[in-house]
């Protein structure tokens, strides 16, 4: 699946932030949801979530992608 490029820009604070989400399969037949978030144009942090299933990755990207959302992020491409 596509990974998600989100951004969240406010010139007055001088904030330029990206998340980006995507789901991949492991070694064992466990799936990741790997995070990548930081300023826009730097290396971001990054943060690996295991789950059972893609089923269980998949809901708990779409829940990241609907709450950083609400923060002001938007979907990039």
């Amino acid at each position: 699946m596509k990974p998600v490029y989100l951004e969240r820009h406010d010139p007055d604070k001088n904030m330029h932030r990206f998340y980006q989400l995507h789901v991949t399969p492991g070694l064992f037949g466990d799936w990741a949801l790997v995070r990548e978030w930081g300023r826009a144009g730097s290396p971001g942090t990054v943060r690996k979530d295991w789950f059972e299933s893609e089923d269980e990755a998949q809901t708990a990207r779409q829940r990241l992608v609907e709450v950083k959302q609400k923060k002001g992020y938007q979907s990039i491409g």
